[in-house]
Formats: structure tokens, sequence, C-alpha cells
């Protein structure tokens, strides 16, 4: 499984419709699937590689999973009674220093009127969210348009200092998100429309100016839920074989998600200019705790709800597929509302995974886990980093994203899909993907299914070369060197 792109790093983040990233939480517990505007999708924090960016930092959190590119006729706004934000934690004790938070308003036209026709001498609103061809910014075709404003907050998410991000010319505090893309004939070229919707901005504290960008991106998670959820229903033969790669028809390709992302030097993301080089990341959406619904709601945009009361997290995610396949069914909505720092009460299923004894029996091969407990090598994986390349001076097991900013970042030409975890089996020399951050090229979930059923012990070998433990070693893994050629057959 890796994506299907071709360009680089904010160029595939931003502007190129048919490209995106790969997508590892699609309702992954059970109060996310009430509420789909919420549901974290993937969060990506990688050192940008397009040429002339180098010491820029790309994230990108996505939202909203399985958008189908008929969803008409209302589409897929963002929630305006939501919070959506992105979190750093730039020294090590697993809660955020420095947050990121979007707010979304739709507006119907003229006013809050909508747009109407004359009908027969009568003014009548139309049921669509257009009335015409658009391709500009707050065009006049469009009924609902859709606005959002970002916030850096340094310290706690809801107790530090707030101060409102501008638009780096014009000095605006609201930017404007594309309409999604109903077609071809509303938007002749959505690539172009939505690239004016690329913005510079200045984010107060920081000597560079950055970027940012909101707006619905293909997902080309290529993986086939059908079958990785009837119980893995595909031959042995064929996910262990690296030729069988593409063996597997994707069959949520012409799925869309909605990307909000971020382009910022690195400087503006660590401690200090001289604090630590690695930073943890993580994204999250909150809800107000009280929401009514109005059993009479007048005229206008999304009128049946009333919102208030403090901020609940709702969905929380860092380092793909935890939620999904590893975190207990009875605690993934726990997970969902926790934070980092209190990740002690999720550790057995990091220490004991379910995954590699479901797998045993899903597949019909007994006795093929790993058995070094603790797994003590999936704690430096995933709650850690591993040391001298993503682990924190000052470090706190917990689950998030960790980025060595110093790792100069790799041509998307010369990255290994496999990331670290590449490198480590095939001595290459990619040391700046997954887990060391996450960049769309990365396969998660074949780098993930190497690592829980042990390839990394057998690389460790029997001397601890590689930090992960004396007990991760090739004796405790059943599989052996076949642990290396795990797949989830799409490519």
């Amino acid at each position: 499984m890796k994506a299907r792109l071709t360009r680089s790093a904010l160029g595939v983040a931003l502007l190129c419709l048919a490209c995106g990233a790969q997508a590892s939480s699609h309702r992954e517990a059970p109060f996310i699937t009430t509420v789909p505007k919420v549901d974290a999708t993937d969060f990506y924090m990688f050192n940008s590689y397009e040429s002339g960016r180098d010491g820029y930092v790309t994230l990108i959190a996505n939202y909203q999973p399985l958008q189908d590119g008929y969803g008409g006729p209302n589409y897929f706004s963002m929630d305006a009674n939501a919070l959506y934000e992105i979190h750093i934690d730039n020294v090590g004790d697993a809660k955020e220093h420095l947050s990121f938070q979007f707010r979304f308003k739709n507006k119907l036209s003229n006013s809050g009127a909508g747009t109407a026709l004359n009908i027969g001498g009568k003014m009548v609103d139309i049921p669509l969210i257009q009335s015409g061809a658009v391709s500009s910014v707050k065009d006049a075709n469009l009924q609902v348009n859709e606005s959002y404003t970002l916030t850096v907050v340094r310290g706690d998410r809801r107790s530090g200092t707030a101060q409102m991000v501008a638009h780096a010319t014009s000095g605006a505090t609201t930017f404007d998100k594309p309409v999604d893309n109903i077609g071809k004939k509303t938007i002749a070229d959505y690539a172009a429309y939505a690239a004016k919707h690329v913005y510079p901005i200045t984010i107060p504290g920081c000597a560079t100016p950055a970027k940012v960008f909101v707006g619905q991106r293909q997902d080309p998670f290529a993986v086939n839920l059908g079958t990785i959820f009837d119980l893995v229903n595909a031959p042995v033969s064929v996910i262990t074989d690296p030729a069988l790669i593409n063996a597997v028809p994707n069959t949520i390709g012409d799925k869309n998600v909605t990307t909000l992302a971020l382009e910022v030097h690195k400087d503006c993301l660590k401690a200090s200019a001289t604090g630590d080089d690695v930073i943890g990341g993580w994204t999250t959406a909150s809800l107000r705790q009280g929401r009514l619904l109005d059993p009479k709601p007048g005229s206008g945009h999304q009128t049946s709800e009333k919102a208030g009361g403090a901020w609940v997290q709702v969905s929380r995610l860092g380092m793909p597929l935890v939620n999904e396949v590893v975190v207990g069914l009875k605690d993934k909505d726990k997970f969902n509302s926790s934070k980092p720092k209190d990740d002690a009460q999720f550790a057995d299923y990091v220490t004991h995974p379910t995954l590699p004894a479901l797998l045993e029996i899903a597949l019909a091969l007994p006795n093929t886990a790993p058995t070094n407990f603790p797994r003590n090598d999936l704690v430096t994986t995933f709650l850690t980093g591993i040391k001298g390349v993503n682990q924190q001076k000052t470090v706190t097991a917990s689950e998030m994203l960790r980025l060595n900013t110093a790792i100069p970042a790799v041509p998307f030409a010369q990255q290994n899909r496999l990331g670290i975890v590449g490198n480590i089996l095939a001595a290459g020399n990619d040391n700046a993907g997954y887990p060391n951050g996450r960049r769309p090229k990365d396969d998660v979930v074949d780098i993930s299914l190497v690592a829980v059923m042990g390839g990394l012990c057998v690389a460790n070998g029997d001397t601890d070369k590689l930090g992960f433990g004396a007990a991760c070693k090739p004796s405790a893994v059943p599989l052996g060197a076949t642990s290396f050629k795990l797949h989830d057959g799409v490519d």
C-alpha cells in the first residue's frame, strides 16, 4: 500500500487534487461514527522536500473520511460548532506547548439571505449550494461560503496565550475555504481553483512566514477495507509475497477527505533556537459539551442545533492505526478523548498487543506471534521514538508522531516507502520517513505489519545491535525473515 504521489511535499499536500495521503483511521471508534465531520483520518508531519523549502515542516490533518465525489447537494462542509487543532510538544513531557486552532463558519450568500430566483414574480430560494459555474474565491455563484480562522496558542490549549494568525499580505484573519469538487461543469479546473486558496500567513512569535490551505483532497488510501476487516480475507501466499503487493483492489480510491495543512518553519515549532530538534505532534477535534436540537429551527444554515459549554475532545490522532487496530474496542472512545500525558492507561495495548494473535487466528497460522513480552520494541517504535533518530532528549512514553527536524528531507523519488524500517531492512539511506514523522509516501500499514510481527527483532539480532532490547531477538519471532515480507496486498 502506498500513496499514488508524484509531486513534492507542499505541492502534494496543498495543490494536487488527484494526490493526497494514505488514510489510517476510518470510523475507528463507536462514538465518532455518529459525528463524521470531526472524525480525524490521518495526521502527517514531515520535513518539507520541495525545492527551496529547506527548514520547513509540513503539518497535515485530514478529517471526514470516505467522502463521495457525488455527495451533493450539500457536500462536506466542516462543523461550525467544532474546534479542530494541531498540537506540538517541543519539550518531551507529552503535553502541548503550541497549538494551531481552526474554527469554521458557513454563511449563506447575500448577507445570510441566500440565493433566490424570480419565479413568476416571486423571489424563491434555490435548493443547491451553487447557482452556476465557480472559479474564484468568494464566487458570486456560491450560495454557501465557508471560511475559517486560525489561532496559535502557546502553552495549554485552553489556558495558554492565544493570538490570531493573519494573511501575510492583507492582514486579514479570516480565510476562505474552496467549495468541494462538485464537478467539471461547475468548476472546470478544480486544481487551479483550489490553488487560489493557498495563503501566505504570519504567525505571531514566528520570524518566518508560513502557508495554510484547507480544502477537499482525494483520499488515495490504498486498501481493501472489506478484505482487511473480514478477518484478513486473503491467502497467506499473497500477503507474504512482495511481488503481489497489487493483488487486492483498492476499494476506496475514489473517496475524498478534508485537509487542514500548514507549512511552518522548524524554528517556529521548536521550544527555542537551541532547543530539541525533535518535536511531537498530533491532531484533535472537540465539540461543545452542550448540544441541543431545536424542534422549530429558523431559516438559515445549520439552524437545527444549539451548541454551548466547554470544549470536549472527541477525536485524537497521532501515530496512524493506533486507535483503529491497537486499542481495544471498549477503550476506543476513551482514547479519542484522552491526552498523550495520560497514555500509561493504554500501555498494555502496546506491550501486549492483540493484533499478532488476531492475525494468527485470521490466517490460521498458530504460534506465529512474537513472544518477547513486554513488547519494548513497539514501545520504542511507537511511544518514545528511536534513540538517535526521533527520540526527544527528555521523553515521556506517549502516543504521538515524533519528527527530527534536523534530519535532511529525502527527495520524493529517493524515498523508501517503508521509511526507517525499510532503511533498517535494506541498509538504505532514508531516516526521514515513518516513524520519524510521517510522509505521504510512507506505507504505514506495511511498516506496522513488519513491526508488530517482529521484523525489527529479527533485524536486531542476538546482540541488540539496534537497541530494541535484549529480548527482541530472532528466536522470539516464529515467522523469522518472513516478517520482512508482510504487506496488505494493496499498493
